[in-house]
């Protein structure tokens, strides 16, 4: 719930802070620097075992069945971002892939004590599809401005994780069956979870950036944001 908390709260703070200048419908923004989104996305993964593993508070099956779940998630929907993304621009990625990986590791996240191995790979291959799709959408739409995709990776990513888990959670792993093993009510209470965190967190976010906007300005001047924050926000210049 937490990554949707962020992603659904990213979609708010980019339609009260509105467009970046400059940046043409068409345009494609590309990384600045491509090693650190791969060394990034690295150790995104690294840590994630012990975000996931270590939410069992003990060292238990449930932790290595997390550990591994987490593992085939990422690696499933960096495949599948990839593929997609084969399939729309003709060519494969190394930020395509880490961005895969993300959002695997998130959609994984809610699921990872409750699935077994076969369905975390479904998971993951759900997320990157799913994630990559929202991504192009609101690229192709050009409606809000979400510049690292916090709302398709985080948020649409985390929705599907959490739906799934409702539909391939087992007892075998965690004593709680999903649908798929005879228990719906289980995911009706995953999708109300869903709408709730989802609403609470959009609404409340857009209503504090709306107060605190009110108080003191979020975005700075059309002539500051020409002139690049770090120089007008910093007196310095990342790159000379």
């Amino acid at each position: 719930m937490v990554h949707i908390s962020a992603g659904v709260s990213a979609l708010a703070a980019a339609i009260v802070l509105g467009k970046r200048t400059g940046i043409a419908k068409s345009e494609e923004v590309r990384p600045n620097n491509v090693p650190f989104v791969i060394l990034g996305a690295a150790m995104l993964w690294f840590g994630w075992f012990g975000f996931n593993g270590g939410s069992a508070l003990q060292a238990n099956y449930i932790a290595v069945q997390a550990l591994v779940n987490t593992n085939l998630a990422a690696a499933a929907a960096a495949v599948t971002w990839m593929l997609v993304d084969w399939s729309r621009k003709g060519k494969p990625s190394a930020v395509g892939i880490s961005i895969g990986a993300v959002a695997g590791l998130v959609a994984i996240t809610p699921a990872a004590g409750y699935v077994t191995a076969s369905s975390s790979m479904i998971i993951g291959l759900g997320a990157g599809i799913a994630s990559n799709f929202v991504s192009n959408w609101r690229a192709s739409r050009n409606i809000f401005d979400d510049s690292l995709d916090v709302f398709a990776c985080h948020g649409a990513g985390s929705m599907w994780g959490v739906f799934a888990t409702g539909v391939f959670a087992t007892a075998a792993v965690s004593g709680v069956n999903g649908a798929l093993a005879g228990n719906p009510a289980f995911l009706g209470t995953e999708v109300f979870a869903i709408a709730v965190v989802s609403g609470f967190s959009f609404f409340g976010t857009f209503i504090i950036l709306k107060i605190i906007n009110f108080i003191t300005p979020l975005r700075v001047t059309k002539e500051e944001e020409e002139l690049g924050l770090d120089e007008s926000q910093h007196g310095e210049e990342a790159y000379a």
